[in-house]
């Protein structure tokens, strides 16, 4: 028996799969073998089907499903405009998710700063990252794309003698275009543990 969140990522394939739109390749982007998508997903080959969506090697919550299909289902031909950054607050509706954000994404990460430090190379091989912008000021920053057109940049404050590490996760700028406030959110809090992942 499938449990709700595969079911709900099924429920999002079958609506994609419904009424597919002739460009999905183009726009994820990825590449389209027949009625498969390939692209790269949370630093992953990721494969979508009308059975299901497959990541990698390794079998993975199916919260990551639902983000994939999810992304599958409202994702557009524009680019990611990554400029001017977001914090999460900053899109709309987003109140009711403020607080799981800043625990499960920017709070995680804080006690593994030092090992991100020195682990920001194997990072950004992974998630396609690159350097953040100069307006992500902290002592050391990075863009990771966790989906092709979902950038998030992170800064991170390494612990002094009068204040303890912090990180903050900001977002591309037209990211709420490709995914809904909660999926954002969400987002945020899986990348923050493949990060933690990766550095292990």
């Amino acid at each position: 028996m499938k449990d709700n969140y595969a079911k709900i990522a099924q429920d999002n394939l079958d609506q994609l799969y419904k009424d597919l739109p002739e460009n999905l390749a183009e726009n994820l982007p990825g590449k389209q073998d027949g009625d498969r998508f390939i692209f790269n997903a949370f630093g992953e080959t990721c494969v979508i089907s009308p059975k299901g969506i497959f990541l990698g090697k390794e079998k993975h919550s199916s919260v990551f499903n639902i983000l994939i299909s999810l992304y599958a289902l409202n994702v557009r031909p524009d680019n990611c405009v990554l400029q001017p950054l977001k914090s999460f607050k900053e899109f709309d509706d987003s109140m009711p998710y403020v607080r799981a954000f800043t625990t499960h994404t920017e709070q995680l990460l804080v006690p593994y700063v030092e090992k991100i430090k020195a682990g920001l190379d194997k990072i950004k091989k992974t998630l396609n990252g690159e350097a953040a912008p100069t307006e992500a000021v902290g002592d050391f920053s990075v863009v990771v794309y966790p989906l092709p057109k979902i950038a998030l940049c992170y800064i991170f404050y390494e612990p002094d003698e009068d204040f303890p590490a912090s990180v903050t996760c900001l977002y591309a700028n037209n990211a709420r275009r490709f995914l809904p406030v909660d999926g954002l959110a969400d987002v945020g809090e899986y990348t923050s543990r493949k990060i933690l992942e990766i550095i292990q």
